[in-house]
């Protein structure tokens, strides 16, 4: 797998990055926050490729190329192969963002199997497989990477209804710590992000802003803004983030102090009153 990096501050990884699910939300806007820092970018998506073409035509504004693949993580053993495809197609790769994934509102008594299992193919065997591909390219390279995976703040907090779900973002959070120490040795870091409630199509507010005020139970009382979130995906796939690893960045307004599952309940901010 050839021999571990020497340790330095910043990286002199490839300014490619690959980031899935990025035809919306999350992705996008970070895709577009790494073509502003000089990163060529890959983009897949699922079933959008208007969304993904218009996503690459931003990248290509910045100045930064861009590719476009279609990528179906539910046959996540085929999909991988587009991390391969991509950055062959962009020479190299330095940053792999795992961001696409799917969710359930089933409990978890009323589940079958086969749903069961298509969350995790979606939102963990995926992440794996891609994370896998990447690595053993940042590593034949020989000069370190950034892998970032996209979790929720259900990486840690429990969700009715969505078993599949937070068993696969907590999941992917230990994925990551045990990758962080295995791939440390050559340069590359692995960290996840964990948004909270965020305005993106997934949580059914596409194309509109955050509303202040709309959300009495939590702190910082509104959804996210999808480039809130690509700003910190940015940091930690970075140069300066060289000395950061196996950690979990929550991008969530304070919403995992209250417990996410309550919080959302609540109809009125009588809770700040102690």
């Amino acid at each position: 797998m050839g021999e571990p990096a020497a340790p330095h501050i910043g990286g002199d990884y490839d300014r490619v990055a690959i980031i899935t699910g990025a035809d919306s939300g999350i992705g996008r806007a970070t895709a577009v926050a790494l073509a502003r820092q000089g990163f060529d970018v890959g983009i897949t998506y699922h079933s959008d490729r208007q969304g993904a073409e218009d996503a690459a035509a931003e990248v290509r504004d910045c100045g930064s190329r861009a590719a476009v693949r279609r990528h179906d993580l539910t046959d996540p053993q085929a999909a991988a192969a587009v991390v391969d495809e991509l950055a062959d197609e962009l020479e190299g790769l330095g940053v792999l963002v795992n961001n696409a994934g799917t969710g359930s509102t089933r409990p978890v008594l009323d589940m079958d199997y086969a749903e069961w299992r298509s969350v995790l193919a979606v939102d963990l065997d995926g992440p794996f497989l891609c994370a896998q591909r990447a690595a053993r390219r940042m590593i034949a390279r020989g000069a370190g990477g950034r892998i970032v995976n996209v979790t929720s703040v259900h990486e840690e907090h429990p969700r009715v209804g969505s078993g599949p779900y937070c068993a696969a973002k907590g999941g992917l959070r230990m994925l990551a710590r045990v990758l962080a120490l295995e791939l440390s040795a050559h340069g590359i870091t692995v960290n996840t992000v964990a948004p909270g409630e965020i305005a993106t199509p997934m949580t059914g507010q596409a194309d509109r802003p955050p509303e202040p005020a709309s959300r009495p139970g939590y702190p910082l009382a509104r959804p996210g803004d999808a480039r809130e979130v690509a700003a910190a995906i940015a940091f930690l796939a970075g140069p300066m983030a060289s000395y950061i690893t196996g950690s979990s960045l929550f991008v969530d307004g304070g919403l995992g102090l209250m417990g996410p599952q309550a919080a959302g309940a609540l109809e009125s901010a009588d809770w700040r009153a102690g």
